[in-house]
Order: C-alpha cells, then sequence, then structure tokens
C-alpha cells in the first residue's frame, strides 16, 4: 500500500505561508443580517475535508490537523491529485471535557468547486474523512491578531454577550460543534490577519422554516 509523504511540521508551517497566499476560492455565503460587532451568515451544502484530533490544545490540533490535510492535497490520496488549497482554514470544537470544553477537534478546509461532487479519497493512513456541511446560519465574529486558546476563549465570550442583547439571544443551536475557528491567514503573516468564530444560530423565526433549510 502506498504510504503517504512524511513532512516536518516546520515544513509544513512554510508551505501553509504559499499556499493560503495564492488560494482564491472560499465557501459562498450570504449575509442575513448585521450588527456592530458579529454577523449572521448562510452557508449552503458543502463539502469539507475533515481531520479529527484529540488534544486540548487549539493550537496544536489546527497544525496537527492542518499537516494531514496537506499531505492530502499535495498528492497523498488514491487519484494523486493534487488540489488547490482553499481558505478559511476552519478548526471546529467538538463538545468534551477541558480548557476549551473541548476534548477533540476537526480540522478541516473547503473543497474547491471541481471536486465538490467527488472528492478524491485520502490515503488511509492520513485518517481523513469527507465531511458533508449541511445548510446552516452562523453568528459570525471577526477578530484579528493569532488564533490562540486564549483569544479563542476571549472572543467566545464576545461574541455570546453580543448575541445575548440582540434579536438572537435565543437562537443559538444544539450543534455537535460548539464554535468554529476561521483562519485566513497563514502563520507568518504578522500583520492584517483576519480570524472568524463562528457559533452555529437557528434562523427559522427569522427567515421560516423552509428557508431556513434551504
Amino acid at each position: 500500500m502506498a504510504r503517504a509523504p512524511r513532512l516536518p511540521i516546520a515544513v509544513v508551517t512554510l508551505l501553509w505561508l504559499v499556499v493560503l497566499c495564492r488560494s482564491t476560492e472560499s465557501p459562498p455565503y450570504e449575509v442575513l443580517h448585521v450588527e456592530s460587532d458579529f454577523e449572521i451568515r448562510h452557508y449552503r451544502d458543502a463539502t469539507w475535508m475533515s481531520a479529527t484530533v484529540r488534544d486540548l490544545s487549539f493550537q496544536k490540533a489546527t497544525l496537527f490537523g492542518f499537516h494531514r490535510l496537506f499531505q492530502f492535497i499535495e498528492g497523498a490520496n488514491l487519484n494523486w491529485s493534487r488540489i488547490a488549497m482553499t481558505s478559511p482554514v476552519v478548526t471546529s470544537l467538538v463538545p468534551g471535557a477541558g480548557p476549551l470544553h473541548s476534548s477533540a477537534y476537526a480540522v478541516r478546509f473547503y473543497l474547491p468547486a471541481k471536486f465538490q461532487d467527488c472528492p478524491p479519497t485520502p490515503l488511509p493512513e492520513l485518517n481523513l474523512e469527507p465531511y458533508a456541511w449541511k445548510s446552516h446560519y452562523v453568528a459570525v465574529r471577526e477578530f484579528s491578531g493569532f488564533a490562540t486558546d486564549d483569544s479563542v476563549l476571549r472572543e467566545a465570550a464576545k461574541l455570546a454577550t453580543s448575541l445575548s442583547l440582540s434579536p438572537w439571544a435565543n437562537c443559538t443551536t444544539d450543534s455537535d460543534y460548539i464554535y468554529s475557528i476561521a483562519q485566513y491567514d497563514p502563520p507568518f503573516r504578522f500583520i492584517g490577519r483576519v480570524n472568524e468564530l463562528w457559533v452555529d444560530v437557528d434562523a427559522s423565526v427569522f427567515v421560516g422554516p423552509g428557508k431556513a433549510t434551504a
């Protein structure tokens, strides 16, 4: 059985800088509602590639998960297909125990349009799976700087406060994931970094049950 190429973490981090700087494709969305410090978006059905990582650190989990994903897009799949990198890299916290109320993370990226319907099969040792992210609405808070374990907790608290004071106060959902952190920039970009905190919300009260799941 063919084995995935093994690259040092430091090398993958450098390559992340290159691929994210030239990435052009992102998951499409529509903005439903805008407040001063967050907005509500609608993302339609889409296929992502996902790496599950069990670690208490969001930062370490993101790095280790992306290491596996990068091997996949560089050709460690049964088709030996090279896949263009997209942005953002999204790390979702899975409910559980730990400093971020999580014991596992799902690190994933959006598959380019040409692979949405038929994603290449990852080599088994990478332990990756396609993830069908169904149509959903999210409250999005943008923040700058580096996304760290501490900054994610601070931004999550700020978004929770903002939601509690808005018409969306009682609209958070019982999602499989508590929060998702979207990172748009490579690790070595120090100025003008853009990150987002995503929380699933139920938009049916505002757009109607049928439209909320469209």
